[in-house]
């Protein structure tokens, strides 16, 4: 049940949005092996002149950036997996936003299953309540 936060350099642009989205919920899909039934994605644009690399905006380098924030159950995926994933969204959105800059970031953040859930049930409890069927 992941949740993810996409920010991207540059105007609004629903159409790339529900793309990024797309690309996204496949890779979370088939990397981390995660549900797209319950795993949501928002994205967020920044203007180019807001985001700032070492002090100069990106309208001054004139390339692309991203931010990918993941929120995962804790342990629930390997080291290799974590890399293979962080690997392909790079690759992934590079491929869709162009020019991107090379400090572009993939963030996964393990979250405690006790401290973590929807439904208004953590994660643990769904996890023993699976077992016993």
């Amino acid at each position: 049940m992941p949740i993810i936060n996409l920010k991207v350099s540059g105007q609004e642009d629903p159409a790339l949005a529900q793309e990024l989205a797309k690309t996204i919920s496949r890779l979370t899909k088939d990397i981390l092996n995660k549900k797209p039934e319950v795993t949501v994605v928002t994205v967020t644009f920044v203007p180019d002149y807001l985001w700032f690399v070492n002090s100069a905006s990106l309208a001054q380098l004139k390339t692309k950036s991203f931010h990918l924030d993941i929120k995962i159950s804790d342990s629930t995926n390997l080291k290799a997996d974590k890399a293979k994933y962080i690997d392909a969204v790079h690759c992934s959105l590079a491929s869709i936003l162009g020019n991107i800059h090379p400090v572009s970031y993939t963030a996964i953040q393990e979250m405690k299953a006790d401290a973590y859930g929807y439904e208004g049930l953590t994660i643990e409890y769904k996890y023993i309540n699976n077992q016993k069927k």
